[in-house]
């Protein structure tokens, strides 16, 4: 992961990823993905981001809502970890696709997160 990241930068773009994210099918082929799924549940999405959030910056982070557009419970989770100040983008899950396939994503990261919507795309800030 911290190769990856060690690539990128302001701009780039990094997936955390549900259990449900479909790999294959929702990126570019070329895009490294890291596969930390090894179990149900474990790690959760939330967890990854707690330890992305200490080596990279965020500038803005994009989520995929449900057709029903009630945000799901781990948004709030989301927005307790990333400041208040980073704009949340809600996609639809075709839009959310869509930037996932951009060659700006980096690296796609698959937990065990069993949680629905619980994708977060994190575009790359600059470390002060």
């Amino acid at each position: 992961i911290l190769y990856y990241l060690g690539q990128a930068g302001h701009g780039s773009q990094v997936l955390i990823a549900d259990g449900n994210y479909p790999f294959s099918t929702g990126s570019l082929l070329s895009t490294p993905k890291v596969y930390l799924n090894l179990i149900p549940g474990v790690p959760t999405v939330t967890l990854v981001l707690e330890a992305i959030l200490t080596v990279i910056e965020v500038e803005a982070v994009q989520v995929m809502i449900p057709a029903d557009a009630v945000d799901p419970p781990i948004f709030n989770e989301f927005q307790r970890l990333i400041s208040p100040s980073i704009p949340f983008i809600r996609l639809d899950r075709l839009g959310f696709y869509s930037e996932v396939k951009s060659t700006d994503t980096c690296l796609i990261i698959a937990t065990g997160e069993q949680r629905t919507y619980a994708n977060i795309l994190l575009k790359i800030g600059v470390r002060t």
